[in-house]
């Protein structure tokens, strides 16, 4: 259903492009120093004070570490690139109008920055990571404080966001602001697919950029795929050499995928991969065909291969020594907590007609092909938990009956997602939603109101199951996305589910949150991020 915000929009939008009034400016009107996502607690007043970015400071007041130190010169180097230019420059000279100006506070040259609790070079975001933060920019009190770095970490994207210039003047104004704030959920992620087309990791580093620019603190790397294998495992090479599309130049190798985490870290983004198993495997069979199922065809009676490979076979023994052998590597690889499993889209036409397979669910009494892999789900879930990972897995493994540990994640994608989502909660696991949050699900114009108007607990459920909603991602898959587009395809279309998952849910105005999302991406466009426009004609200052 279409909401009034919606319809007002693009009635909007086709009364000034169709013909009937065109006005001269920008169909959307950016804010000037409003921040992305909306915090939970702003009040800000028309009094301000000016930034004067290369005598600028950040001040820790307490403890200190590496991330700090690096965040500090991340966002001092963001402050001189807001500078104004040089053309704006030459007419502030000769104004200076706000010297005079009683809503002039004075100038900021510093921000204390206190962070109460512990700041260690070795520490990782995790599953209960704490956000929360203060900033209060007012006369003789410039301070952010918080209990965590990573809390620190939001609170200097906030602050950086506030700052602004008018073409009056020709220093930054930060207006004078009282902010508390944390995230509605702790989990808020973007999944990026980097199998059906390779993304050089220069480009995987500029989604961690824009990700903590957006305040989104999980990375699902869905690093392989039918496609191709492009993870370079040191226990099995071979994964990648013959199943990678290029085993030069389309992998991530060790050194790269450590590059992707610490990249992360300093940023307060978990770095979370999948090994999607059964299905979506075949680039695992170019150098291990024994793991897959040989698919056969009955031709009256007569059963016989056809030469092709379906999902994992589920019955044959040598697969799990393989499986936890690579998971093993990978637990040791990866800092996170958990792994997503995958479980999703398993084709059973390979295991139909299969003699082995078919003998197998005989002798186990095993009636259907879901049994048969949750079958396998179980063994693997159980494998992972052995060494040390909590799982992740797509709905798929829930909607079967597959029993899960208490701490296995449901991820809800498909369609029907309310009643799914429902039926997950009210049996007591905890969900992730993405089933509305498709960004390779493309609409004419900027389509990233469908999914700012998607509400995580618009499914029924009571108050404790809602508490089960852990957050929810932005998914991009990678069919019809490459190195080219990827970025723009993203942004800022995963802003709207970064606000989303950030904000109050009473943060619901889709029309003032467009004044926001067009600063919003200019903003990220002046840091290096190709963001396509979000609503229309306009321009960046």
């Amino acid at each position: 259903m279409w909401t009034i915000p919606f319809i007002a929009f693009w009635v909007l939008f086709f009364v000034t492009v169709e013909g009937y009034v065109v006005n001269p400016g920008p169909l959307v009107v950016a804010t000037r120093g409003e921040v992305w996502p909306k915090p939970q607690s702003q009040n800000s007043s028309e009094n301000y004070f000016i930034l004067r970015p290369k005598q600028f400071q950040f001040k820790v007041n307490d403890a200190s570490c590496e991330i700090l130190e690096n965040a500090f010169e991340r966002y001092w180097k963001i402050l001189q690139e807001n500078s104004v230019p040089e053309s704006v420059k030459a007419y502030a000279s000769r104004t200076r109008a706000w010297l005079q100006d009683v809503s002039f506070l004075g100038y900021i040259d510093e921000l204390n920055v206190t962070l109460r609790g512990r700041c260690e070079d070795n520490e990782f975001p995790s599953n209960d990571v704490v956000e929360e933060y203060t900033l209060q920019i007012a006369k003789g009190n410039f301070e952010l404080s918080a209990t965590t770095i990573w809390g620190v970490l939001r609170g200097l994207e906030t602050f950086s966001q506030l700052s602004y210039y008018s073409k009056d003047e020709e220093y930054l104004r930060v207006n004078a602001t009282i902010i508390v704030d944390y995230p509605r959920f702790k989990y808020r992620g973007l999944l990026l697919d980097t199998s059906r087309h390779f993304i050089p990791l220069n480009l995987v580093k500029l989604t961690l950029d824009a990700m903590s620019y957006n305040k989104l603190n999980v990375f699902h790397w869905h690093i392989v795929d039918d496609q191709s294998f492009p993870y370079v495992s040191r226990t099995f090479p071979e994964l990648s050499e013959q199943g990678a599309y290029n085993p030069h130049t389309h992998v991530y190798n060790p050194d790269d995928v450590q590059t992707v985490i610490e990249y992360g870290r300093q940023r307060g983004i978990r770095v979370l991969p999948e090994f999607d198993t059964p299905g979506h495997t075949r680039s695992w069979g170019v150098s291990h065909p024994e793991l897959l199922s040989p698919c056969y065809v009955d031709d009256h009676g007569r059963i016989y291969e056809t030469g092709n490979y379906g999902p994992i076979d589920p019955t044959r023994n040598e697969t799990y020594p393989f499986i936890q052998k690579l998971f093993a590597e990978v637990r040791e690889v990866f800092q996170d907590k958990f792994i997503h499993l995958g479980g999703d889209e398993v084709e059973f036409e390979c295991w139909e007609n299969n003699p082995t397979i078919e003998r197998f669910m005989q002798k186990n009494n095993i009636t259907t092909y879901e049994e048969l892999e949750s079958y396998y789900i179980k063994k693997v879930i159980d494998m992972v938990d052995d060494i040390g990972f909590d799982s992740i897995v797509w709905e798929e493994v829930f909607v079967n009956g597959v029993q899960t540990p208490n701490n296995t994640i449901i991820h809800v994608w498909r369609d029907n997602w309310m009643d799914t989502m429902y039926a997950v909660t009210k049996a007591g696991k905890n969900a992730i939603l993405s089933a509305c949050w498709y960004l390779d699900h493309l609409e004419t114009g900027g389509d990233w109101e469908k999914y700012y108007l998607c509400e995580p607990y618009n499914y029924g459920g009571s108050a404790a199951q809602n508490k089960l909603i852990i957050g929810g991602e932005a998914c991009m898959w990678g069919e019809t996305i490459n190195e080219y587009n990827v970025i723009p395809r993203v942004w800022p279309r995963a802003s709207a589910v970064a606000e989303r998952l950030w904000s109050s849910s009473f943060v619901f105005d889709s029309i003032e949150a467009a004044k926001r999302l067009e600063e919003q991406t200019c903003r990220m466009n002046r840091r290096g991020i190709t963001a396509q426009p979000p609503n229309g004609p306009g321009f960046c200052e």
